[in-house]
């Protein structure tokens, strides 16, 4: 019998001992790694391929919902959370099985065979957790943090380094002073999320934070560039002068 390679992530000490011990009695699971946070949980992840992971909402250094925006192909699975109305409500929508904690063992038990179910037919559940991370980062009124990967690296740039973002594609290019990052998300949802008075959309593939920019110069008839204070250029389109005319006043 193939057992079921399970990894369990939660910042809690307890909550990972409860979960180890409920899973201790099963014979079909073999636990092969317990990880506190986000960071130690992608890197788990990526190196014992789990089949079936136990993975807390709310944890520091990287949450549950950041750590999966950046795996490629997310396991099973089965999230934890102690009161974040709003996840429950988006796993309910998209069959996607959650733990309120605290929790007993029986419903503990109806997760778990639900899992085991989904991994004994082999159903996709990527749309499914798609779907569930598409409503978390909408629901996000203000960002504070993006949560970014280069190659087995996960940086969290504070939106407060951000200088301006590039569109590349399917991706946006975050320039920062420690360096430059791709992030699989579009143009427009920074444009809702960045803090409205810190940045504006000034080019269908520019947004920019306003401290940075130096000057706003005339390149030709009805064409307009600025300059930022360490002199990169960025095209500005007309409606993006007119949102600049009317931000910054002149």
């Amino acid at each position: 019998m193939k057992l079921i390679k399970t990894l369990i992530v939660d910042d809690e000490h307890l909550a990972r001992e409860i979960i180890r011990g409920y899973l201790h009695e099963d014979e079909e699971i073999e636990v092969v790694g317990e990880c506190s946070n986000g960071f130690e949980g992608f890197k788990q992840i990526s190196e014992l391929k789990p089949d079936l992971v136990f993975l807390d909402v709310m944890m520091p250094k990287l949450t549950g919902f950041e750590m999966l925006e950046l795996l490629e192909n997310p396991p099973v699975i089965i999230f934890s959370t102690a009161y974040d109305e709003y996840a429950i409500k988006a796993f309910e929508q998209n069959a996607v099985d959650y733990l309120l904690k605290p929790y007993p063992k029986a419903r503990f038990e109806e997760a778990l065979n639900k899992a085991k179910a989904k991994l004994s037919s082999k159903t996709s559940n990527q749309e499914s957790l798609a779907n569930v991370l598409r409503q978390h980062v909408e629901k996000v009124e203000t960002l504070s943090r993006v949560a970014v990967r280069t190659g087995a690296k996960i940086d969290i740039v504070s939106v407060d380094e951000i200088k301006y973002l590039e569109a590349q594609d399917d991706y946006v290019k975050l320039y920062t002073e420690k360096g430059n990052f791709l992030k699989q998300q579009t143009m427009k949802y920074y444009e809702n999320h960045l803090p409205e008075n810190d940045f504006l959309r000034i080019h269908r593939s520019y947004i920019v934070r306003l401290k940075e920019i130096n000057r706003v110069e005339l390149m030709g008839k009805d064409s307009h560039v600025v300059l930022l204070h360490d002199e990169i250029q960025l095209s500005v389109s007309r409606s993006g002068y007119s949102r600049l005319k009317e931000v910054l006043g002149f």
